[in-house]
């Protein structure tokens, strides 16, 4: 055994006597390897201080094992949660990772895309920029045969493996907890209507007024996804709606946070007068006073189920599905800003 140089799999397998590609398997964690063989040469890999290497991988395996991670905003604490979950189950596999965010931003989306394909990435896990309206850049990765998986922001045209919160659920779940605890008048601050999370928070929202036989009028739904567009749409709302709103419900925990600024600022008492839920479970919703209600969304669930789908496709030789959608279940978390 060479003593100075670094050991290679060709090194191991020529000591333990077995093929270089049963060893790669066997250090993958191959289930076709017996575990008698898998850790035989994970203990002498260990023992000989073995490193990968990663171009000798990519020339094996025909693929880089790194993948291409698009994360719209870091700063959103749904999203990084995701990353923490591809990033755990990525290190469990011994692939890396090529991280990018897209800053809600079309362009920027696209560059990175051709940024990965020219690093030669062996598959990619995406969530829409809000900008996206046009799809030929991942459409472009299903004809180069690089597998796509998309997280929350789904794309409708594109048949490929999605993750996807169950928003619907959890939109339902959170309007009839409000109208159990006895508010009517329910304002729905939503994102982009265009997006598939929008769409189905907001029938979610319906269908829970709905099953109430309460009236749902057009001022009652508006396009609010931020914290600075809540801080300055909400005081105009509260001022001069016909009937002043004993609830809000939105999209998301930093535009919740916005509203329930505006009421502190209006000396509105929170929940007594009026009710505030949001939509992540992030530290926003832990930092406000009271702390917010608000769904889960359970971020790092979506992420590992990302990549295991992802995985499933690089290394299965059956032919791409239509459609292979994985839901993640959400919960409300019950906190200081409702009934």
């Amino acid at each position: 055994m060479p003593s100075k140089s670094k050991v290679t799999i060709k090194d191991i397998a020529r000591e333990l006597g077995i093929s270089i590609s049963t060893v790669s398997r066997a250090l993958r964690d191959n289930p076709d390897i017996s575990l008698k063989t898998r850790e035989m040469v994970k203990n002498y890999a260990r023992l000989h201080h073995y490193k990968p290497n990663a171009l000798a991988m990519n020339l094996r395996t025909s693929h880089s094992m790194t993948i291409g991670v698009i994360i719209p905003q870091f700063v959103h604490h749904f999203f990084s949660c995701v990353l923490s979950g591809i990033e755990q189950a990525a290190k469990a596999e011994n692939y890396s990772l090529l991280v990018a965010q897209s800053n809600e931003k079309y362009e920027d989306e696209r560059r990175i895309i051709q940024s990965f394909e020219a690093a030669q990435v062996c598959g990619v896990i995406t969530s829409l920029a809000k900008e996206t309206k046009t799809y030929d850049h991942y459409k472009e990765l299903i004809a180069n045969d690089i597998p796509l998986v998309f997280y929350d922001r789904i794309c409708p045209e594109i048949s490929t493996e999605r993750v996807v919160v169950d928003d619907y659920a959890g939109s339902f779940t959170a309007v009839e907890y409000l109208i159990q605890t006895g508010c009517k008048r329910i304002y729905f601050y939503s994102s982009n209507p265009k997006l598939e999370i929008s769409k189905n928070r907001r029938n979610g929202y319906l269908d829970a007024m709905k099953r109430y036989h309460i009236p749902v009028s057009d001022d009652m739904i508006q396009i609010c996804d931020t914290r600075e567009q809540a801080l300055a749409m909400t005081p105009n709302i509260i001022e001069n709606a016909s009937q002043r709103p004993d609830a809000f419900f939105a999209v998301n925990d930093e535009t919740a946070s916005g509203v329930l600024r505006v009421c502190k600022q209006m000396k509105i008492k929170v929940p007594d007068e009026i009710s505030i839920c949001g939509f992540t479970d992030g530290e926003v919703a832990m930092s406000t006073d009271p702390k917010l209600t608000t769904v889960g969304q359970n971020g790092e669930e979506v992420g590992k189920a990302a990549f295991h789908l992802l995985m499933h496709r690089i290394n299965s030789d059956e032919a791409p599905p239509q459609v292979r959608n994985h839901i993640v279940r959400t919960n409300l978390i019950v906190r200081g800003t409702t009934k």
